[in-house]
């Protein structure tokens, strides 16, 4: 069947109400958008799916929620009765239409006879990854979009073990939607048989409060915050979205007790109408915290994503401005701070790891392993790193202390086996109060890291190429640059070569030998100077993403270095 074809059979249809129906007729308007809408089936992966709301194949909106749940409970049909009287944990965050998905997605679950228990209200992703295991579910949903735009939404399927599914149980869950042809035929509860059905849980308090008290463990030492938080200067914003109830209960339960939530942001707000994209990542986020820190000359700001798993910060310089810092800057700092903590404590194990995503700093590797801590590398995703958790669980032959990613995404203790920003905060506030008795900031700490480990410097590049014809154009970078392999970077030799597509490292001489990680379109080239670079398709967004990671003798020297192999990369994609 044709987009076209597509097109004609969903406004013929009378599933569809008023609204949807005008908005699709106003697509008959625009040829573009209404191809865009209709010409492929909206990606379904490992990391679930991910796109603009509206009616449409290519589209967020209650038919496609359904197909991807009727996949799901089609899997989960295959697993046996057992399976499905597990369940299902649905959470569901600030954005447009997420409560309405996540009873959709409950709905559909019941008429397979699969329960489902799905939070009264908006909660961040980490308590749903807590609350899969809580329950004893045998997935998890969570509708987020995570920082995208507010246009976006997107759905998450989590394992059993609180993750997000591993790639094996992913394809095999992808297949099961991909068979479900035509998503407008799915069967739902009515809303009325939804209210009466003993398959739809709701949760709530209870989660929370076994959150919560895990949540306590993550302090390391308490009688440095009774004495510092007192004197401690904390701004925190939610960016409109999940973090404000529970992160704020997790820093008074710290005993934090001067800390100030940017009142404009701790509204949940779909529309995201203080800032152009709720991305922690992106400075313009902090321009509400920056004002707010300089009216009450405060040590550190914080900020978590709509779905509270990524987190950011602002520290003060010593002018009294505030820097925004980096996802690997805090990952080194944190990992560094935990490190002497347990060092310090005497409670820092034999068979300590950390774990990080192949494009995360090498900083912090020269930081565990000067502690004679094992650092591992995982593939990009976080579930690669909860998959490595379980597995030292499984067989004790590693304890593990901390995971991250360079795209702000961290995780300290593995109640939770995602992105957890709830933790992140707490502890970040700790290392704040560290620093404060010694009468630092946290740009201190960093200095300091700098100057005993080096002068390590990244930076991450995204090129948005959308659309069909954007798809195509990615797929040709990532082909040309695996068939004529480059040699050099800015005039700097190519010493490896790892192509975890096809599980091959190549060194310079060209001897080969296998990458033992699952395989994943990602390229990665370490250089003569140090330099690494690495470059991947985004698995969520029509974007190519470039890494540089670069070591040099001082800030400048590393920045230099950034530059030059900045402009190697846009050579790439002209």
């Amino acid at each position: 069947m044709s987009w076209e074809q597509v097109y004609e059979q969903w406004i013929d249809s009378d599933k569809l109400d008023e609204k949807m129906r005008n908005e699709l007729q106003d697509l008959g308007k625009d040829p573009e958008l209404k191809k865009d809408a209709f010409y492929k089936q909206l990606e379904f992966g490992t990391a679930g799916m991910r796109g603009v709301l509206g009616p449409g194949v290519n589209r967020m909106n209650i038919f496609t929620i359904r197909q991807a749940t009727e996949g799901l409970a089609r899997f989960m049909d295959t697993q046996g009765p057992e399976t499905k009287r597990r369940g299902v944990a649905i959470a569901y965050d600030s954005r447009h239409m997420s409560p309405e998905f996540a009873m959709e997605a409950a709905k559909t679950l019941a008429k397979h006879d699969i329960p489902s228990f799905v939070f009264e209200s908006l909660r961040p992703t980490p308590e749903l990854s807590f609350a899969v295991r809580f329950e004893n579910a045998f997935t998890g949903i969570m509708i987020t979009a995570s920082h995208n735009p507010a246009e976006y939404n997107g759905y998450k399927v989590y394992g059993e073990d609180g993750g997000q599914m591993p790639p094996e149980d992913a394809d095999a869950l992808t297949k099961f939607v991909r068979d479900v042809e035509n998503p407008l035929e799915v069967e739902v509860l009515s809303d009325e048989e939804a209210k009466h059905s003993d398959l739809i849980n709701i949760i709530g308090d209870e989660v929370d409060s076994e959150y919560l008290k895990e949540i306590k463990t993550v302090t390391i030492n308490q009688e440095l915050i009774n004495e510092m938080s007192e004197e401690l200067k904390l701004v925190y914003t939610p960016l409109h979205g999940t973090g404000k109830m529970i992160g704020e209960k997790a820093l008074k339960q710290a005993g934090f007790e001067k800390f100030i939530l940017v009142p404009e942001q701790a509204i949940a707000d779909p529309d995201f109408s203080t800032v152009k994209s709720p991305n922690p990542e992106e400075h313009s986020a902090f321009e509400y915290a920056i004002k707010l820190g300089e009216q009450q000359d405060a040590d550190l700001l914080i900020a978590t994503d709509p779905d509270a798993d990524r987190l950011g910060a602002a520290v003060r310089l010593p002018d009294g401005r505030y820097q925004v810092l980096t996802g690997n800057q805090i990952g080194a700092i944190m990992i560094r701070y935990i490190l002497e903590a347990h060092k310090q404590a005497g409670t820092l194990p034999d068979n300590a790891v950390v774990l990080k995503s192949i494009v995360s700093s090498e900083l912090a590797t020269t930081i565990a392993n000067s502690y004679n801590v094992k650092m591992v590398d995982v593939l990009t995703g976080f579930k690669f790193i909860a998959e490595k958790i379980q597995q030292y669980e499984d067989d004790n032959s590693q304890t593990f202390m901390f995971g991250f990613e360079e795209s702000y995404g961290y995780l300290i203790k593995s109640f939770v086996r995602d992105k957890d920003a709830i933790q992140a905060l707490v502890l970040l506030a700790e290392v704040a109060a560290y620093y404060k008795k010694q009468g630092k900031t946290l740009y201190d700490g960093l200095q300091e890291i700098f100057e005993e480990y080096g002068y390590y410097a990244e930076k991450t590049i995204s090129v948005t190429l959308s659309g069909a014809e954007g798809a195509e154009q990615i797929k040709t970078i990532m082909g040309n640059l695996r068939n004529e392999a480059p040699k050099s970077f800015a005039d700097v030799a190519v010493t490896l070569t790892e192509d975890f597509k096809t599980s091959k490292v190549v060194d310079a001489e060209g001897n080969e030998t296998a990458i033992d990680m699952p395989a994943s379109d990602v390229l990665k080239y370490t250089l003569a100077d140090e330099t690494w670079l690495a470059v991947r398709p985004s698995g969520t967004e029509p974007k190519i993403k470039f890494y540089i990671g670069v070591k040099g003798d001082s800030h400048d020297a590393a920045a230099e270095k950034i530059a030059m192999y900045e402009e190697a990369i846009r050579k790439i994609t002209e």
